[in-house]
């Protein structure tokens, strides 16, 4: 399996680009959000590879951060998605726009994405709930300048009082930026008691 390739950056043509290792051309297909990040040709670049081997090809897939191949391998194994579909949806959703998208049960992000219906959106969400927490991809919740620490307490805090991720993370939205843990949770639990 080739799990990481380093060379010389020689074609774009979006979404396959070629990189030239030790005089060896390597095509790789790439999200959008990999191309848009990589250097001109004829610099240096270092990718993380996923390989397919599918009967009538081999196809190296290239991705500019480990946990984007991790969620593009999350995708490929729902049924019925393929490598092209995952390469779409990682193109139109960075890994922590899907994660949020995944935790609060919103299809309306995936659908915008070309390739994708309602149908596979709803999908995409039900399969993904629990394999993007597995892989270590869970949503980043945050908010402004609240720090990632005290996002993370206030959003346990939340779960450990029974409320599900996603009524958690839709509270936590309202908050405002730079808000202590104590006032976090006070806030967030008064917006889920009108709700």
């Amino acid at each position: 399996m080739i799990g990481r390739i380093t060379g010389t950056l020689i074609e774009k043509n979006p979404p396959q680009i070629t990189v030239d290792v030790g005089g060896i051309g390597y095509e790789l297909e790439v999200p959008m959000s990999t191309f848009y990040n990589l250097p001109a040709a004829g610099e240096r670049v270092s990718l993380f590879t996923h390989l397919v081997v599918r009967e009538d090809a081999h196809i190296l897939y290239g991705f500019g951060a480990d946990e984007e191949r991790s969620a593009f391998r999350q995708l490929i194994r729902i049924s019925g998605i393929g490598a092209r579909t995952a390469l779409a949806v990682l193109s139109g959703l960075s890994v922590n726009e899907l994660a949020q998208a995944v935790a609060l049960q919103e299809s309306g992000r995936l659908v915008k994405i070309p390739g994708i219906g309602k149908k596979t959106a709803e999908r995409l969400l039900l399969e993904l709930r629990d394999k993007l927490k597995t892989a270590g991809l869970g949503a980043k919740v945050s908010r402004g300048d609240t720090p990632p620490d005290a996002a993370s307490d206030i959003l346990n805090a939340l779960l450990a009082l029974g409320y599900n991720e996603r009524e958690a993370l839709a509270a936590m939205k309202a908050l405002p930026a730079g808000v202590a843990v104590s006032d976090g949770i006070r806030q967030a639990l008064k917006s889920l008691s009108k709700a």
